[in-house]
């Protein structure tokens, strides 16, 4: 039985792997230190390639700076948000809600730990249907909670207020230190 000759092709799809490496910056010449932890100073180099430090807590703390800022996959690998003076601003109030409205009355807080501080995301409430005539309208809605907790009348009338109680308070309070002398 004779097999026909294929004359040779070259294949479609050429495959090539690299490995994946962080990027490198071996500019000595310059002295531009890169800031990848892999990669330190030129005394750490043996004939021009680099060693790997002995130290195990060194290994593990080269490894954790590697890893993405996240909560894990438990809990879906969620990032940690960038914090900018507004959602500073929110989480100050969320800490303060309790002295807003004096008839509702919450938990102390429930997370102690750095982690809770660190991981969270903000998100939108979207209302079902039925809710159409006891929610907001787009005109009433803000950016910010900060910014809806100033234009809603009922925490402004209630801050107005308990200012001019503490205003009539100090005041009594200094007439009667100006009484005493």
């Amino acid at each position: 039985m004779q097999f026909p000759i294929m004359a040779e092709t070259k294949p479609l799809i050429s495959l090539k792997w690299e490995p994946k490496l962080p990027g490198l910056s071996l500019d000595f010449k310059t002295g531009s230190s890169s800031n990848t932890c892999l990669w330190a100073s030129k005394s750490e180099f043996v004939d021009g390639l680099y060693l790997p430090p002995n130290d195990p807590n060194k290994i593990n703390k080269m490894i954790r700076k590697q890893l993405k800022d996240t909560t894990g996959s438990n809990w879906f690998d969620m990032p940690a948000p960038t914090m900018t003076p507004e959602l500073k601003r929110d989480l100050q109030l969320l800490k303060l809600r309790t002295v807003m409205d004096p008839a509702l009355h919450y938990k102390k807080s429930v997370s102690r730990s750095k982690l809770a501080e660190k991981y969270f995301q903000v998100g939108t409430v979207i209302e079902p249907a039925e809710e159409f005539y006891g929610r907001l309208t787009k005109k009433n809605r803000k950016a910010t909670l900060a910014d809806e907790l100033v234009s809603d009348p009922k925490t402004s009338q209630y801050s107005c207020s308990e200012e001019a109680k503490s205003i009539a308070a100090a005041a009594s309070s200094r007439g009667k230190i100006e009484k005493s002398k």
